[in-house]
């Protein structure tokens, strides 16, 4: 019997394939409990009269690393279930502010694509995500490096 809900293999993830996650609106209580769960207790994340009177984003904004955590969470549910083995590095930037109340989806193109040298049965590939809200601005893109499964040995 199938299994429905693994993730992609290197052979599904040739150079220039693009794809996109479903969407995921970050809520007040994301914000509330990520900070308190990490210990980001910046006033900007948790004074409203502080952002009232001096912040320039309106709204609750949301640490950059729960935007880049929810990212991944959506990518790890359609991509990387039983084949995604190794984080190896990356590169992030941040383009603009999330505030609660905003939708995110991650628009993923495969920018490097290879097989492991060490592992047969393992490929290296890149991805460039865009993290994209409801507007259609980018508000995050980095570039992770990933060992996958293969189906096949090299």
């Amino acid at each position: 019997m199938d299994i429905v809900g693994l993730g992609l293999f290197y052979e599904d993830l040739p150079l220039g394939r693009k794809f996109k996650t479903v969407g995921r609106t970050i809520t007040e209580t994301d914000i509330v409990n990520f900070v308190n769960c990490t210990g980001m207790t910046e006033v900007l994340f948790t004074d409203i009269e502080f952002l009232k009177t001096e912040s320039d984003i309106k709204g609750r904004p949301a640490p950059g690393a729960l935007v880049y955590c929810f990212a991944e969470g959506l990518l790890m549910q359609a991509t990387m279930q039983h084949t995604g083995f190794a984080f190896l590095n990356m590169q992030l930037d941040i383009k603009g502010p999330i505030v609660a109340g905003d939708t995110i989806h991650v628009e993923c193109e495969v920018i490097e694509a290879r097989r492991s040298k060490n592992r047969g049965n393992r490929g290296l590939v890149r991805t460039r995500n865009i993290v994209v809200k409801q507007d259609g601005s980018q508000v995050m893109e980095y570039t992770p490096l990933r060992l996958v499964a293969a189906r096949t040995p090299a």
